[in-house]
């Protein structure tokens, strides 16, 4: 069985036909698939799709790029939206310097409470970034001196620096399809140093389609791909990518039940 760690099942990309879309996921050996948050106010069409399946789970949170138009959210409102028994994480959160499309004061105070209700509950806390790894470095160091919490970085495309620093705050990395792109020799040398044990893989559906699907929408079922690339990438036989990437996703995800 493989794990789809982020996906987007509630955007209205599959709106049409997300019955199908889950269906051609379990076809293709995901068995599980974890719908992301990306804002407060659509809490409850992300639980929504979340209690359709029995094997599709979610996440609270607010992306970087909606903390300047979301209303703030507190640790208590996460907290409390995260008692729900199909909700198992805090985000995505995180920093985008790339795009810039919140107020960068803004983007690091949700994150900051976002990791606070991780350490509070227990559950991981879900970390977007991009051009922004020194503060999202700095922040997540910072944060875990005041108390651990767990998480993962998803959609990993930094370089090894991050990626051990990463590891050494004992967060996990997640590969999306960026790294079967033909321009991602970078990201693929570093993700074959990654330890096997830090390893997950997922889509970001409706973005980033791996190859040989690159440039139409992405869905669950294409974690497949991604898999067999790392698996490449690692050295590894497909089978023990696969065993090991769902093993490290349910030791971080304590609530989701097989």
């Amino acid at each position: 069985m493989l794990v789809d760690s982020h996906c987007h099942l509630d955007f209205s990309d599959f709106a049409d036909d997300l019955d199908a879309v889950v269906s051609r996921a379990g076809t293709a050996g995901i068995g599980i698939m974890l719908t992301i948050a990306t804002h407060i106010t659509r809490y409850e069409q992300v639980v929504r799709v979340a209690e359709r399946f029995d094997n599709v789970w979610c996440t609270v949170g607010i992306h970087p790029h909606e903390a300047g138009t979301e209303p703030a959210a507190g640790v208590e409102t996460l907290l409390r939206l995260a008692e729900h028994p199909k909700v198992v994480g805090f985000g995505e959160t995180g920093l985008d310097y790339f795009y810039d499309k919140s107020p960068r004061e803004r983007q690091r105070a949700s994150f900051r409470v976002h990791i606070e209700a991780a350490r509070i509950a227990g559950l991981p806390v879900i970390v977007h970034t991009r051009d922004a790894d020194e503060d999202t470095g700095a922040i997540l160091a910072e944060e875990m001196g005041k108390g651990a919490f767990s998480g993962l970085v998803h959609c990993f495309s930094s370089g090894p620096q991050f990626a051990e620093k990463a590891v050494e705050l004992g967060l996990y990395i997640s590969a999306s399809g960026i790294m079967t792109f033909k321009t991602a020799d970078s990201l693929r040398q570093t993700l074959a140093g990654v330890p096997l044990n830090r390893l997950l893989v997922e889509t970001d559906a409706p973005y980033l389609a791996p190859v040989p699907h690159r440039g139409k929408r992405n869905e669950p079922a294409f974690t497949a791909q991604t898999a067999a690339r790392l698996a490449e990438v690692k050295g590894v036989p497909f089978g023990t990518l696969e065993a090991a990437s769902t093993e490290n996703f349910l030791r971080l995800f304590t609530k989701v039940k097989r």
